[in-house]
């Protein structure tokens, strides 16, 4: 039997990707390029220490007419608007922001400039570049414009042994980064209620998968292990996250983007939960496939180190949301997921050398409340 498509209510021409040089805005760029010739694609990116031009590395000279990149700041109003209307861009696919909650623990006012400030900003040069096309006051299903905000699961806090989250769930931040992520949520609500903006939410779980800055767990295991350096664990390693191949959520947010409703929030997530302590052990064992140490099994490497401050024990999404309106399903496994992650990083060494002596160099963050 033939699986139902969903019919396409919004179909982007122009597209401003904010954050597009980081982690998962780097990989939606690529496949936005890569999947659809009809679409030009302009990043704006302001370059902090986890936006790596290196990861638009090519683009530039495969799709001289349909990419461009500008280094700016989301919370620079003039330079917004201005690329707004110089592009006549009709979507925005907004993921920058600050997202390491160790950070945030470090520099809570950071964030809030960024994710909260930032977004407002964005929100407003939007709306005055879009009010005045006619689609735009219509209200009607084929708006020309769309705004999607890219949200995080940890609006939602933490869960217990049992349960998922779903799109209703009360939000309940635990850190300065999932309160920041939350307040943005609530702006972009605000404005498609106040101005009748055509937006889209997502909350996605964590990802993995090339093009990682290595703060995070899976590429900086990887990174200490390729070192021969401790592998730390926090606390005894039994958090457990639902874990999303980078580039399975790019295809959730074309689909989001493209076919789904304005005003409507999609939980994206890969039905994928695992420990930390388990992440890490699968991590060794593929490391001890692709690359052997003369020195013995990566795991010799495991160290247990103190938990963060407010460290939530588990989180898991329902996607059926997705599933059931925009029959989109994670096309990789965990499994298999990692094994193309450990092979991009072995085969990426000049990418990681780049920002393990220049962006970051596997030293502990957040241990500090306050």
């Amino acid at each position: 039997m033939t699986q139902a498509v969903t019919p396409e209510v919004h179909t982007p021409r122009r597209i401003l990707v904010t954050g597009g040089a980081g982690f998962i805005g780097c990989n939606l760029v690529r496949y936005l390029l890569a999947t659809h010739s009809d679409v030009r694609v302009v990043v704006l990116d302001a370059l902090t220490y986890a936006g790596n031009p290196a990861n638009l590395a090519g683009l530039s000279e495969a799709y001289p007419d349909r990419y461009r990149f500008v280094h700016g700041d989301i919370g620079d109003g003039p330079l917004v608007s201005d690329l707004l209307t110089s592009e006549n861009i009709d979507t925005i696919l907004h993921l920058a922001a600050e997202s390491h909650v160790d950070r945030s623990i470090d520099d809570p006012l950071a964030f809030v400039r960024t994710n909260v400030l930032g977004t407002a900003t964005l929100l407003h040069a939007a709306r005055n570049a879009w009010k005045g096309r006619p689609a735009f006051s219509t209200g009607n299903s084929a708006d020309s414009v769309r705004f999607h905000h890219v949200s995080t699961d940890e609006v939602y806090g933490s869960l217990g042994a049992t349960g998922l989250f779903t799109e209703t769930t009360p939000y309940d931040p635990s850190s300065p980064y999932s309160a920041s992520k939350a307040g943005s949520d609530h702006l972009v609500r605000a404005w498609a209620r106040t101005y009748g903006l055509p937006v889209t939410i997502s909350n996605c779980s964590n990802n993995y998968g090339p093009y990682h800055f290595p703060e995070k767990l899976i590429p900086l295991v990887i990174m200490n292990a390729l070192a021969g350096k401790p592998l730390p664990i926090y606390g005894q390693g039994l958090n457990v996250r639902d874990w999303l191949y980078v580039v399975d959520h790019a295809r959730a947010l074309d689909q989001i983007v493209r076919h789904g409703q304005p005003g409507q929030t999609y939980n994206v997530g890969g039905h994928n939960e695992w420990t930390n302590m388990d992440i890490v052990r699968l991590l060794c064992r593929t490391l001890d496939a692709q690359r052997p140490d003369a020195q013995g099994p990566y795991e010799r490497l495991i160290t247990f180190v103190a938990d963060r401050p407010g460290h939530d024990l588990r989180y898991a999404i329902d996607a059926g949301r997705m599933a059931r309106e925009l029959t989109w399903q994670p096309l990789e496994s965990f499994e298999t997921g990692i094994v193309k992650t450990v092979a991009w990083y072995l085969n990426n060494q000049a990418w990681l050398e780049e920002v393990r002596g220049q962006r970051y160099h596997g030293q502990r963050l957040g241990l500090q409340p306050g």
